[in-house]
């Protein structure tokens, strides 16, 4: 690795590419490794898999695709959708989603594995769990040290937040085992309610609480209205109290958008050298909304990556930057 110093200070975004759903990692090699849904580069080409490496979390460098072959069952489509990776005796585990051949809707949830954090990541060969509609994205694993249970949790589409436990192997369900609902989406067509629908899990344990992460409402689009919640449990299956509930404010976030940034949202946690955890999501930049995409339907969100730090307050987390993106230069991470 580079013995390059790093930066006491960053600004917002960490990547300015359309990087949406991101997933920052910390591999074995000592680099972090940031994960994306698929998009068109500038060049035009089409990458599956996005994938970015960097030495301090601020600093990003495009690598390329990490899954330069589609799936066999999805490789006549263009929509692979917000992985997330994990590390497990140096394998590496990508969780997808993917429209499969000769499907107009309806996305399954999907695994390739790799050695190393790059890829190649190679599909299994078929996937892992098919839905109605957009269901089944948005796939986060974690492993339960309570437990040992390896679980993973997914949901979208206007249903809700669901978990169930993979089997030894990482690539399929373990035997017997159902999916459970956690979170539940709030039908209200109020402007001010962002659960009408909830997708984009991500679990952390933190001082005996496991915190659940999600988004909320509608993404992308010249009206998109996106934000972050979250919600708690002793156990990683819960049951889960959501912050609105705790607090008795069905509107009460840990993240919207302001000026600067719009419907920021779909997060990952990832925790420095001095332990600090930091909140990577995306959001789109007012200045430059659109691009072009591989459907209008996605050029109207270029969606960067950016970065803000969490704190735990009276058993709840909160963003140091006060709830909304954060515009100026702000501490940096401590990655050494």
């Amino acid at each position: 690795m580079s013995a390059k110093k790093p930066p006491s200070t960053y600004i917002n975004p960490i990547l300015n590419e359309d990087f949406p759903d991101p997933t920052i990692i910390r591999a074995a090699d000592g680099y972090y490794y940031a994960y994306s849904t698929q998009t068109k580069w500038r060049s035009q080409l089409i990458i599956n898999i996005q994938v970015a490496r960097s030495h301090n979390l601020t600093d990003w460098e495009l690598l390329g695709d990490a899954l330069p072959q589609k799936p066999t069952w999805a490789d006549t489509t263009q929509k692979l959708w917000a992985p997330h990776v994990s590390e497990h005796d140096g394998r590496y585990y990508l969780y997808f989603s993917a429209l499969p051949n000769g499907a107009t809707e309806g996305l399954c949830l999907a695994v390739a594995v790799a050695d190393a954090p790059a890829g190649p990541f190679v599909d299994i060969g078929q996937p892992l769990l098919c839905g109605e509609s957009f269901i089944n994205i948005d796939p986060m694993s974690f492993d339960d040290p309570a437990t040992g249970q390896r679980l993973l949790y997914w949901g979208s589409g206007f249903g809700p937040i669901k978990v169930r436990e993979l089997a030894p192997d990482r690539i399929s369900f373990a035997p017997h085992s159902e999916a459970h609902d956690l979170i539940q989406p709030v039908p209200d067509e109020a402007p001010t309610n962002y659960q009408r629908l909830i997708e984009g899990a991500w679990v952390v344990l933190r001082d005996g609480w496991y915190y659940l992460f999600y988004s909320g409402n509608n993404c992308c689009g010249p009206d998109a209205h996106y934000g972050l919640l979250v919600a708690r449990s002793r156990s990683a299956t819960g049951p889960f109290e959501t912050l609105p509930q705790a607090t008795g404010d069905p509107n009460r976030m840990l993240l919207e958008g302001n000026e600067h940034w719009h419907a920021p949202g779909h997060n990952s946690v990832v925790t420095d050298a001095a332990g600090h955890d930091w909140l990577a999501y995306h959001a789109i930049d007012p200045q430059q909304p659109t691009f072009d995409a591989i459907d209008a339907d996605q050029g109207y969100s270029r969606r960067v990556m950016l970065l803000d730090r969490l704190e735990y307050h009276d058993g709840w987390p909160r963003l140091v930057s006060g709830g909304i993106p954060s515009w100026q230069a702000q501490p940096a991470p401590v990655t050494e």
